[in-house]
Order: structure tokens, then C-alpha cells, then sequence
């Protein structure tokens, strides 16, 4: 039987000696605390989830040890997507310290948050990846859809980086748009080194009302375009709380998915990551 995986999700500890600032915010507020693997184990396993992917919130090579060192614990978790400093000379040496380790599995930057918006398609950075290609380590690519437009540069200067655009950039749910997300994502979809991520879509909606069908004109254009072996299904937990359960955007992307075959529906809920992020268990 397929393993299935959540391709997304997060941990954090506020007593740990990381930058935390982000959950200040107040409509952040019910997240403000701490979320560890004993809070998500009951979660997953009341869905069926057998395996999880953690994904960085810090630009802390701290953070890359905790997390394998929680992962030595906790079996459930088979991969860690960590942080280097792509733009630093140091970038290389930051990720041989990692990248043999058997659940060190890929690297994310929060993209989205630096203040120039072309920071994905500077030289440094692109030197970065181009370190990142050489090793074999994929990408997961961070963005609204505002940056969606560099993702077909970096795919064709970067053939052999497996990328994975995460919430699917982030398209504007709430006010129910496609049409500044939709060419874009349709260009960056043209190249097969590109996934996405089938994660992150309740917070852009409307956190106290969404719907099924508010979702289903993003995840129907990501099926057309991507097709189930280039899509998985993240939860992005705890971050999701903020508008609904793990059981909730569980089984929300089920019903909007709607009927699938056997093998369509093993893709899109484990084997793409496994295949993606060469999972080793």
C-alpha cells in the first residue's frame, strides 16, 4: 500500500533561540505557541497520514539540527526541508553539513518576504542554486504570485534543480482571482523540473467562511497544468489553524479534487514527495 504523505508542515518552540517575530502579528495570535510532533501526531493519524515533511520557517542553519534531531525521535517525520544562506559564499560549505544527512531533503528561503522582489533571480542567489543543482538538492520555491513571473527564468537556467512552488504562490482566494495567478502559473507549469504544492490555500481565502468551491478553480488549473505526478498535498499545519483543522484541509482538498484513480490519487498524496524529495523511508 502507498505511504501517504503530508509534503508540508511546520514545528516551532518560542523558548528555542530563533527569530519569532513573524507570529507577532495579531491576527497570528492563535498560533503564537509552541507546535512540536507530539501535537501533530494525533492529527495525522486521524486522516491516515503515515509520513510528514518539515519545511523551515527560520534562515537559521539552527534550525536544520533541531528539526533532524527531532526526526531521530519521531519516525512519522521522513524529511527535512532545511535553510542555507544562498547568497553568502558560505552557501556550499553550509550545505555539505547537511545535504548526506538520510532526512535532510531539500531547501526553502522565504522568498516572499525580502524586500526586492527579483532577490530569486539575483547573481548570489543564483549562484546559490546553481550549488544547489550540483548536489542534488531540490528547491521549494516560496512566492506570491507577484514573483511567479521569475519562475520560468529559474527553471530554464536551472534544468537540473527540482523545484516545487509551494501554496501554489499564494493566489489571491478571497477575492476569487485567477486572472493575475493564472498565466503564470501556466508558464512555470511548462517546465518539468517545476511541481507545486497543493498546500496553503485556506489562509487565502476568507479564514471564517471559505468553501470547497472557493478552492477548486486553483487546484482544477494546477491538475490540468501539472497533472498528479508533478502535485502533492501539504497541510502547511500549523499555519492552516489559522482558517481550519488538519482534518478540515484534508479532506477539503479530497472532495476538491473529486474522483480519481487509484494511482492519480497515490501521487498527488505521497508519491510525488516521494519521488520529489527522494525519500528514503
Amino acid at each position: 500500500m502507498a505511504l501517504t504523505i503530508d509534503a508540508h508542515q511546520h514545528f516551532w518552540q518560542l523558548d528555542m533561540p530563533f527569530n519569532h517575530a513573524w507570529l507577532d502579528a495579531p491576527d497570528l495570535a492563535p498560533i503564537r505557541r509552541d507546535f512540536l510532533p507530539e501535537d501533530l501526531m494525533p492529527r495525522i493519524r486521524s486522516v491516515g497520514v503515515d509520513r510528514t515533511i518539515f519545511v523551515q520557517t527560520q534562515h537559521d542553519v539552527e534550525e536544520n539540527r533541531w528539526v533532524l534531531g527531532l526526526a531521530k525521535h519521531h519516525p512519522f517525520l521522513a524529511g527535512v526541508v532545511g535553510w542555507v544562506d544562498l547568497s553568502s559564499e558560505a552557501c556550499e560549505r553550509q550545505l555539505l553539513e547537511f545535504k548526506d544527512h538520510p532526512k535532510f531533503v531539500g531547501v526553502r528561503h522565504v522568498t516572499h518576504d525580502e524586500p526586492d522582489d527579483d532577490f530569486i533571480v539575483r547573481d548570489d542567489v543564483l549562484r546559490g542554486l546553481k550549488v544547489l543543482e550540483r548536489h542534488g538538492v531540490p528547491f521549494d520555491l516560496l512566492c506570491f504570485v507577484k514573483h511567479l513571473r521569475h519562475v520560468p527564468a529559474l527553471a530554464r537556467h536551472l534544468p537540473d534543480l527540482p523545484m516545487v512552488i509551494d501554496h501554489l504562490a499564494k493566489p489571491r482566494i478571497k477575492e476569487h482571482r485567477t486572472d493575475d495567478w493564472l498565466p503564470h502559473f501556466r508558464a512555470a507549469a511548462a517546465f518539468p523540473n517545476v511541481s507545486c504544492k497543493l498546500s496553503g490555500m485556506i489562509t487565502e481565502a476568507d479564514w471564517r467562511s471559505w468553501t470547497v468551491d472557493d478552492l477548486k478553480p486553483y487546484v482544477r488549473a494546477a491538475l490540468e497544468l501539472f497533472g498528479p505526478g508533478r502535485l502533492m498535498f501539504g497541510s502547511d499545519w500549523p499555519v492552516c489553524e489559522l482558517a481550519g483543522s488538519y482534518e478540515r484541509v484534508f479532506h477539503a482538498l479530497v472532495e476538491t479534487l473529486g474522483p480519481l484513480g487509484e494511482s492519480e490519487r497515490d501521487a498527488i498524496f505521497g508519491g510525488t514527495a516521494a519521488r520529489f524529495y527522494r525519500l528514503s523511508d
